[in-house]
């Protein structure tokens, strides 16, 4: 049980390794290159982008018999987020005859390396696949290298090793990690509040400076809810994808900050009958593999919400509440109906995720209060969704806008329809005047002219750095025509 402050416990290949007197806004790249010299993980663009920092991040399953791995970018990840965790870099594949793994001598046989300033980054988010998928397609394959920019080779070969590799008995992949597991369960992090002898909630700090700013990570909902309540605006730390950022490019450093990543609660999704409710610390992957079926164009739109190494540990609730106008995965949650449930201190309500907003970056969220969980919808009978989204690149790339709409069609007429977007409002939104020109209406009777109508109508006109109001307004305008024809075919198929 980790009760030192100022001393961050992690296990490295078969040791712990306990980080004293760092920075809380350290991150586990420069922890790794500057302190334990493991300097194959590199720094590319210090944003999470280039995956040169990829390193593989592990706890122990439920049961407590094997570590289970995520791929992470260590650039944007805070030092004390590990503590209790296991770290593999590149120089931990390295077997103990001397040998490589599988991964990087087809790396070398197949020559997909040049300037080698990448590659240990593709070999990690590859090594990472490869443990849980032994024999990946293609498809799973360049899904695993979206997060991974290499300038001289070309991806071909990088593919080509992997299939190599993966021809291998599945067990020549795994990483040996036997000698972690004891330790990892002796540097385990307390599960259960700690009280003091008055019977108040202490939350044990990871780090704490002698001005008295701190790194807390608590195991329990109402451990969160206690600190908050004492330090109404401490920064919540989920996924450290834009905190990390924050660290990185605007120098910041909170006096406090929260991280929810041991909070088991909020580590959960409940299936409550007509909806999930997704605690806020569920990961943008675990949400994907939840609606692939009910909801495949959501699916879709979080696979290019960002890499594996973004993917596996932003959250939604880290989404919503960072509110930046082109946040991908609102409008889907918008078109679908979805509520937040806020707690601050014992007090619970819940808010309808459109009335969440206020104005740019700003919500009704009151000082101390938080997102415990997202509610979302299970699909209705009848009911069709669909969601894109539109960026200069396919992936790794924000939005210039994402269009998501849900609804019914009765007697051939579309009903309660929900339209929402990105990007063409300070916040992410619903459109009820699109909504009035569709809601009632046969598909063939939406006119083009109407719904260029209802967006002027609905937004102010506004260049950006990823489009222009015109084509972001016509965009905006055919996703709707595309979404209204794909209901006619779908019609006439049902017939």
């Amino acid at each position: 049980m980790t009760q030192a402050t100022n001393s961050v416990r992690f296990v490295l290949d078969g040791a712990i390794v306990e980080a004293e007197g760092e920075r809380r806004t350290t991150t586990v790249l420069d922890y790794l290159r500057e302190q334990l010299h493991r300097t194959g993980t590199k720094e590319g663009c210090a944003e999470g982008d280039c995956g040169a920092c990829v390193v593989l991040v592990g706890e122990l399953n439920a049961g407590g018999t094997a570590v289970d791995y995520v791929p992470v970018n260590s650039c944007i990840q805070l030092l004390p987020t590990l503590d209790g965790k296991s770290v593999k870099t590149v120089e931990s594949l390295k077997r103990a005859d001397g040998s490589l793994h599988p991964v990087q001598e087809a790396m070398v046989s197949c020559h997909g390396s040049q300037c080698g300033f990448c590659t240990p980054g593709v070999v990690m988010s590859l090594a990472g696949l490869v443990q849980t998928v032994a024999a990946p397609t293609r498809g799973e394959i360049n899904d695993a290298l979206s997060g991974n920019l290499c300038r001289c080779t070309g991806y071909k070969p990088i593919v080509d090793a992997t299939l190599k590799a993966c021809a291998v008995p599945a067990e020549q992949l795994k990483i040996d990690d036997s000698a972690d597991l004891p330790l990892l369960k002796a540097i385990r992090r307390p599960t259960v509040p700690t009280y003091s002898l008055d019977g108040d909630i202490v939350v044990q700090p990871v780090v704490r400076t002698r001005k008295g700013n701190e790194f807390v990570s608590p195991a329990t909902v109402a451990e969160v809810a206690d600190y908050l309540s004492r330090h109404p605006h401490a920064t919540l730390l989920a996924g450290s994808t834009e905190i990390g950022l924050q660290v990185n490019k605007q120098f910041t450093r909170p006096e406090h900050i929260v991280y929810l990543g041991n909070v088991a609660e909020l580590r959960r999704v409940d299936d409550q009958g007509a909806f999930w409710r997704i605690g806020a610390q569920v990961s943008l992957t675990a949400v994907e593999a939840l609606v692939a079926e009910a909801y495949p164009d959501f699916a879709e739109v979080l696979r290019r919400f960002g890499s594996p190494p973004i993917r596996s540990t932003a959250t939604l609730a880290g989404n919503i509440a960072n509110g930046s106008p082109i946040g991908d995965t609102m409008p889907c949650l918008l078109a679908l109906g979805a509520t937040l449930q806020l707690r601050r201190g014992d007090a619970t309500r819940a808010v309808a995720l459109d009335k969440f907003y206020t104005g740019q970056k700003q919500n009704v969220l009151q000082p101390g209060e938080f997102i415990e969980a997202i509610d979302l919808p299970k699909p209705r009978t009848g009911e069709v969704f669909r969601a894109h989204k539109i960026s200069k690149r396919f992936e790794q790339d924000i939005s210039a806008t994402c269009c998501a709409m849900s609804y019914q069609l009765s007697g051939g007429k579309f009903a309660n329809v929900r339209l929402a977007y990105n990007g063409l409002a300070p916040s992410p939104c619903r459109t009820p005047k699109l909504e009035a020109v569709i809601n009632g209406r046969t598909p063939e009777a939406v006119t083009t002219a109407e719904l260029d109508a209802a967006i002027a109508a609905s937004f102010t006109a506004r260049d950006g750095l990823r489009a222009t109001w015109a084509y972001r307004s016509l965009v905006a305008r055919n996703l709707v025509l595309q979404f209204v024809e794909e209901s006619t075919e779908s019609a006439k198929e049902a017939a």
